[in-house]
């Protein structure tokens, strides 16, 4: 499954959008929110019991690094020896006791494991359903998937890629006929200098190479490359399926003053957005192991967008994405498109970008670490693309991407300032007062597919549209965050928040950070992040302190409780 998590929502453009105590079993989930002694002891017993009989299966054992003495575990659900898609545990203990145990679980189930298909015909119906040209990214398993409806049925599963779509398929292990897809995609040692998009001099670490330069980064631990396809949207495609890249892709110039300025950004960004993670948080890059990190630009140029159709146009001129499934060996990548010319503005008939022009996504630097920081959530603890889940993980690249621009950035509402919305410097206003796409600050100012986009909990979409409305309600989470470093008044339910001051803003920072990449389970409910970011203040700056006393705030004035 190829899963763009994109910056904005592509679809938009063209018209669709797409037990002890703290257990409760809802919409066919088992959520697990334990956190008081005797909620502890017994899920903590349940763990081990359970792991015991391999229900349970440790899928990775971390430690944060600002916390080091506690050990976080991470446990796969398991059903009869078959993996449940999204169904896991975080247990958090301190010298051998838990503090703190989250998960999403399925409940009892009754399902018969004997596959009626084979492995190879379960292979055969996911290619059939991807369509011509179709091919799996990733081995074929055999899993328990939920169902929209809450049913659980017996499955199998890969990443299919077809043409320019990128999505894992659940086909029934039994019939062969499709249960569900989500898209994969989700919508930044020598030293060089150059222009950036808006004009700035940045410096980028490049490699030496006879007599070339190339972004290839020499100073940071990963393999860290900006790849230039050269105006060729094929070769991007074909790379995105899973073709090779070769070292003559990487963006170059001849000497150490670069004159392509998409390249400059991106490579000079992603490192920023690199360093950004590791000095704040102790972060070794996407998977704390410095996984490489790889971009694709110039795919299109600005004037060829325009002749591209409305899908092509929406995916890759106007859009970035991280797409964890892509690239050579399926190791992940991210895209930045080019925009359209200066002089072409969107009209009403595409509402969410109505009035604006779209510069080079890899100019804006909150852009860039959005989309960094999709790859650092897929590898843990890879919430799932839809629903609540998604809408967290969206919420948490906004988060991070407007903790970035406040880190190297002066506060302020012009080009390269720090401030509260999204890709304000590639989005544009032309014929209206509005830049970027989404607020942290305002949700409800901006729009995802012609829709106000909520900022409290009663306003949520509960429709099928935008993967359950991943981009739409990311609003919700995303106030609950601004609210906890500014303070202020929740619109719609009218609560204050006394936040801890954007003097101390690294405090929230480092909660949520805690909070999405090393407690919340795959299937992680709004209610359960809540219970998480509140946990993360207490473990970090102890009961009672400003930031457990603001984040709880913060929630409750967006209507999450």
């Amino acid at each position: 499954m190829r899963t763009f998590t994109t910056l904005a929502t592509a679809a938009a453009l063209f018209g669709i959008l797409q037990f002890a105590g703290s257990a409760q079993t809802g919409g066919s989930v088992r959520r697990v929110q334990a956190q008081a002694i005797d909620e502890l002891r017994t899920w903590d017993r349940y763990i081990d019991e359970h792991e015991r009989a391999k229900d349970l299966r440790r899928r990775s054992t971390d430690h944060d690094p600002l916390l080091p003495a506690q050990t976080i575990e991470r446990f796969q659900q398991f059903y009869r020896g078959v993996p449940v898609w999204g169904a896991d545990i975080v247990r958090v203990s301190d010298m051998g006791s838990a503090i703190s145990i989250f998960g999403a679980l399925a409940p009892d189930l009754n399902l018969d494991v004997d596959a009626a298909l084979s492995e190879t015909e379960g292979e055969q119906a996911l290619l059939q359903m991807g369509g011509p040209e179709a091919k799996a990214l990733t081995r074929v398993e055999l899993v328990v998937v939920q169902l929209d409806g809450g049913d659980y049925r017996l499955a199998y599963s890969a990443v299919i890629s077809a043409g320019n779509a990128v999505n894992r398929i659940f086909v029934d292990a039994n019939t062969g006929s499709e249960l569900r897809r989500v898209s994969e995609i989700q919508t930044d040692a020598a030293v060089a200098t150059g222009l950036g998009v808006l004009g700035d001099t940045k410096k980028l670490s490049v490699s030496r190479e006879a007599g070339m330069y190339f972004a290839d980064d020499q100073l940071r631990p990963p393999a860290l490359r900006t790849y230039d396809m050269r105006g060729s949207l094929t070769h991007a495609v074909n790379i995105l399926n899973g073709a090779a890249l070769f070292p003559g892709d990487r963006a170059s110039d001849i000497d150490d003053r670069w004159n392509d300025p998409i390249a400059v950004d991106a490579q000079a960004q992603i490192g920023l957005t690199y360093d950004y993670y590791y000095k704040r948080f102790g972060r070794r890059g996407l998977d704390n192991r410095d996984r490489p990190i790889t971009a694709l630009i110039n795919a299109v140029t600005a004037q060829g967008a325009l002749s591209l159709s409305l899908n092509d146009l929406g995916q890759f001129a106007v859009q970035a994405f991280w797409c964890g499934s892509c690239g050579p060996n399926q190791t992940g990548l991210m895209y930045f498109g080019n925009g359209i010319p200066p002089q072409n503005v969107f009209t009403s008939a595409v509402p969410d970008l109505s009035g604006q022009t779209v510069g080079p996504l890899a100019g804006s630097l909150d852009v860039i670490a959005h989309e960094l920081t999709h790859g650092v959530i897929s590898s843990t603890p890879g919430l799932l693309n839809s629903g609540e889940p998604g809408a967290l993980d969206e919420a948490f690249a906004d988060m991070m991407g407007t903790s970035v621009e406040f880190f190297y950035q002066p506060r302020g509402d012009g080009l390269r300032q720090a401030d509260y919305l999204m890709g304000e410097d590639s989005f544009r206003g032309v014929t209206t007062t509005r830049n970027g796409i989404r607020s942290l600050q305002n949700p409800q100012a901006y729009t995802q597919g012609g829709a106000p986009s909520p900022d409290h909990y009663l306003r949520r979409y509960t429709g099928s549209g935008d993967s359950g409305g991943r981009h739409i309600n990311a609003g919700i989470p995303g106030n609950a965050f601004y609210l906890a470093i500014e303070g202020g008044t929740n619109r719609t339910s009218g609560l204050s928040t006394q936040g801890v001051g954007p003097s101390n803003r690294e405090q929230i920072e480092k909660v949520f950070y805690r909070a999405f990449t090393f407690l919340l389970p795959q299937n992680a409910s709004f209610s359960t992040a809540r219970a998480a970011t509140i946990q993360a203040a207490r473990d970090l700056y102890g009961p009672g302190s400003a930031p457990e006393r603001a984040v709880t705030q913060a929630w409750t004035a967006v209507g999450v409780n």
